[in-house]
């Protein structure tokens, strides 16, 4: 028995002793947003949709090139000439051409393509942002679940280290009153066998911790995942009753995954109406300015150079491509589509947030439940130890008791957390979970 009693109090050591900072969920929260590793790749993509949302990318802005060359031949030739028949034969001519040139390319006019794919380009940022925003608000939610969880962890280790001193204290009397033969050695045995069961349950509910931890060290990106971590709350609290036309109301307003949707659509059009620009001609500005030099063998003149400016205009229009029909058949299903998912989604998160409520609701009247029966498994547990101790009382009947009482914290340990995890989930769904990051 000493050697458990040992073990339940050093346990406990590296984890309270050894941790410097003391956590909020604010600080938490602030940490896992600036190191979190999959929030960065997130920021990232998001990043790389505002540097493609360009004028140029779009096809707004004109193609500049410069360009040279060489070219040589080497040529046998022979010339017959009609009035003499007289023929004439070079060989070996060497005939050389250079050219430097500037080309500017520039589309003028494609059918409203490039300002829809200007349009596109910008609203992809936007879904960047909103996916960041989706990132952000995953991330906020499942870290405050894990620190209150963290926190429920910490909440059962007491209540298991209070269970371990009650079952060491029926033990001690227990041997005093068996030493002066108020007992029997059953009831010793019976009550060592429940010391070792809650200090059994006691070492189990660290590892439990221990996990939660790991979690959260994990979320908020720290390269020692085994580092000690010390929290400033003690209990799980939850938050001012929620009102469902709020909610509701603020799901439809500002929901990111609604925001999404209505993105999606927004694409789909412009998609379209990038099929229906090619029922538009083109227009396409060519011009340059260069230098071209020739030299020849056995031409009349050796050499000669040109050096000015070209230019010229190009208009088309494409009559028949074989796919025009099916591509706007198949982007017109495309926004459909997407208006559906947008309704099926909105459905999704009505009921959702209704079972979410429901279950808010009930979690809140048995938390008043188990708070009442907390005070009465309290009361009966005082009682039981009064008449164990003057021998009104059997072991079995004290270790129900005392059972009772434990059983009566762990349910509203566990009704707390399950209101704080409604809590959550509802605030999510509204799109105000990131409220906690006021906390």
């Amino acid at each position: 028995m000493k050697r458990i009693l040992y073990m339940l109090t050093c346990s406990c050591l590296p984890i309270l002793a050894q941790a410097q900072e003391v956590y909020t969920l604010q600080s938490c929260l602030e940490n896992g947003l600036q190191n979190n590793y999959s929030l960065r790749i997130t920021q990232n993509e998001t990043q790389i949709s505002k540097n493609n949302a360009t004028l140029g990318n779009a096809g707004y802005l004109p193609t500049l090139d410069l360009s040279a060359g060489y070219k040589g031949t080497v040529d046998n030739t022979e010339a017959k000439l009609r009035e003499t028949g007289e023929t004439t034969k070079e060989r070996g001519v060497f005939d050389q051409a250079l050219s430097v040139g500037v080309n500017l390319n520039w589309t003028l006019f494609d059918g409203f393509n490039i300002s829809t794919n200007y349009k596109r380009l910008k609203e992809l940022e936007r879904q960047g942002e909103t996916n960041t925003r989706i990132a952000i608000e995953d991330f906020v939610a499942d870290m405050t679940a894990e620190y209150y969880n963290f926190v429920q962890q910490k909440i059962r280790l007491k209540n298991f280290l209070y269970a371990t001193s009650l079952s060491k204290e029926r033990l001690r009397i227990v041997e005093a009153r068996y030493h002066i033969g108020s007992f029997s050695r059953l009831d010793v045995q019976q009550a060592k066998v429940d010391f070792n069961s809650d200090s059994a349950k006691y070492m189990k509910q660290q590892e439990s911790l221990n996990t939660s931890r790991i979690r959260l060290n994990r979320l908020m990106a720290n390269p020692d995942v085994d580092r000690n971590i010390r929290i400033k709350d003690s209990l799980i609290t939850v938050g001012a009753p929620l009102a469902f036309d709020e909610l509701w109301n603020a799901t439809l307003a500002t929901n990111a995954a609604l925001l999404k949707a209505e993105q999606n659509t927004r694409l789909a059009q412009l998609d379209y109406k990038r099929v229906q620009s090619r029922n538009y001609p083109y227009l396409k500005l060519n011009t340059g300015y260069g230098y071209t030099l020739n030299k020849y063998d056995i031409s009349a003149y050796s050499r000669r150079e040109n050096l000015g400016f070209n230019g010229g205009l190009t208009l088309g229009f494409t009559l028949f491509d074989g796919n025009r029909r099916r591509e706007r058949q198949n982007a017109d299903i495309v926004i459909k589509n997407s208006r559906l998912q947008r309704e099926e989604l909105a459905l999704i998160l009505r009921a959702d947030i209704s079972n979410l409520w429901q279950a808010y609701c009930n979690n809140l009247e048995m938390l008043k439940l188990e708070r009442q029966n907390l005070v009465a498994a309290k009361e009966n547990y005082e009682i039981a130890m009064e008449r164990y101790l003057l021998g009104n009382l059997s072991g079995i009947e004290m270790r129900e008791a005392q059972k009772s009482l434990l059983d009566a914290e762990e349910r509203i340990l566990s009704a707390e957390y399950d209101t704080k995890l409604c809590e959550i989930s509802l605030m999510q769904i509204s799109g105000n979970v990131l409220t906690y990051l006021k906390q």
